[in-house]
């Protein structure tokens, strides 16, 4: 099976602040969050193929990375959507035709991915249509009502979500098309819409790690 790893960086990132896209940031290196996050998939070696999904106002600062780095899998640069659930949908639609492939959705603003992680979530592919990435919460939650608290579930019926999030490419085609079919679509990952779509299908969850976290703020960086 082929494994294509999908590159999500279609975001502008209003909530780091500022007027670049929070992906086009620069780390303690020097180098981008973005090309932090394309090293990791281009140095494991299960991943096949890359595609970079930007947003259009940035496509050529895109290719301004392909020119300066040395990456050999990334063969695509696709334009993304006002949501992040078009970027997606974008991507799906540059592979559907491929047999036998499947696509890792990672998020550009989770640089610190490990190999161990990418490895297994693809040979966790060999035998699941769809797979996640997730961690134990650690804090206790509250379910709240207005400004207070109903209940307190207990942790260990949950777990924090992570990406890669990766199918069969026929799995998560035919769940987007559901979707998009259906009119509303208020998921906010790629898994959300498998399982709210096609709820048949078992999502495993591959155990991430407290490294792979997502830079969301400005004192993230």
């Amino acid at each position: 099976m082929q494994h294509v790893a999908i590159i999500l960086a279609g975001g502008t990132g209003k909530r780091v602040g500022g007027n670049t896209p929070k992906q086009l940031l620069p780390l303690a290196d020097g180098r981008s969050i973005l090309e932090h996050a394309v090293d990791a998939f281009e140095m494991a070696s299960a991943i096949n193929e890359i595609a970079i999904v930007m947003h259009p106002d940035w496509i050529n600062e895109a290719n301004n990375m392909l020119e300066r780095n040395s990456w050999q899998k990334v063969k695509k640069i696709i334009p993304g959507g006002t949501e992040r659930w078009e970027s997606s949908w974008h991507a799906i639609q540059a592979y559907k035709d491929l047999t036998d492939c499947s696509i890792l959705l990672h998020d550009a603003a989770r640089p610190f991915v490990s190999q161990e992680i990418i490895a297994n979530v693809c040979e966790a592919l060999e035998t699941h249509p769809a797979v996640t990435v997730a961690v134990p919460v650690t804090d206790t939650l509250y379910r709240i009502d207005k400004d207070k608290v109903a209940d307190i579930p207990p942790r260990n019926e949950f777990m924090r979500a992570q990406t890669p999030q990766a199918f069969h490419i026929d799995i998560i085609e035919k769940a987007y098309l559901t979707a998009i079919q259906k009119g509303k679509i208020e998921v906010t990952d790629d898994a959300g819409i498998v399982h709210k779509f096609l709820p048949e299908v078992p999502i495993h969850i591959v155990c991430g790690e407290e490294t792979n976290r997502k830079i969301t703020y400005k004192n993230d960086l």
